[in-house]
């Protein structure tokens, strides 16, 4: 019987044997950890694969820049605080209420302790940000929502992305029980997202952190002679 997305783990066991061969090859810059695949999952308590990788990418001369949703990261604060200067550190937020997280999120940490961990983080020096995603229409997109991340954002000093729910194959079905109880959920209609976007930029502006989309849109050409 074929697992469901989210049931199983691949450890990548030569990971860092591969990485230190990379290392030596790869030009000098900014590696993400991780971009696909949350690099604290549960099983990193034990493997410590994300440890040792950054270990050998700040040793080498890259710089790091981790997004998350796990506390799990402050295991890696001695770390971080060493190389403060080349580490940013960013933890996924999508809602402060542990209920409606356990809905869309059912296998990620509560809130509470990604904020907590937020706090210690900045608390070092390091460079912080949260990513607020997916906004999703009648779940996550209310001011008040919205404004209790950015006034976290504010008080620990992080820059806020946003980014719009996106649907892609498979999610239908994943997300029955969130489509059950906010029947807009899987909207995307244009007009709500301008409208969304009104409310992060004004709740942002009134605190003073900066703010961007996590994924500009590319401005369509006029011309196609703009291209050369």
């Amino acid at each position: 019987m074929a697992k469901a997305w989210g049931e199983i783990v691949y450890v990548k066991e030569n990971a860092v044997e591969v990485l230190l061969e990379e290392v030596r090859r790869a030009r000098k810059g900014v590696v993400g950890v991780s971009t696909i695949t949350d690099p604290y999952q549960p099983i990193e308590a034990e493997e410590r694969l994300t440890r040792r990788g950054l270990e050998i990418l700040l040793s080498s001369g890259f710089e790091v820049s981790i997004q998350t949703k796990s506390p799990l990261v402050l295991r890696d604060l001695d770390i971080l605080s060493k190389h403060r200067h080349k580490v940013d550190v960013g933890i996924t937020i999508t809602t402060l209420d542990p209920v409606v997280a356990r809905l869309i999120e059912p296998r990620a940490p509560e809130p509470a302790a990604r904020a907590e961990a937020l706090r210690k983080i900045s608390a070092e020096g390091i460079d912080t940000w949260v990513f607020l995603g997916p906004i999703m229409r009648g779940v996550n997109d209310s001011p008040e929502v919205i404004g209790g991340i950015v006034a976290l954002a504010a008080e620990t000093g992080s820059r806020l992305y946003y980014d719009f729910f996106r649907m892609k194959r498979g999610l239908a079905t994943s997300m029955s029980l969130v489509k059950e109880r906010y029947p807009e959920a899987m909207s995307t209609e244009h007009g709500w997202r301008m409208k969304v976007v009104e409310i992060v930029e004004k709740l942002c502006e009134r605190e003073g952190i900066p703010y961007e989309p996590a994924f500009p849109t590319r401005e369509r050409k006029s011309s196609l002679l703009e291209y050369f």
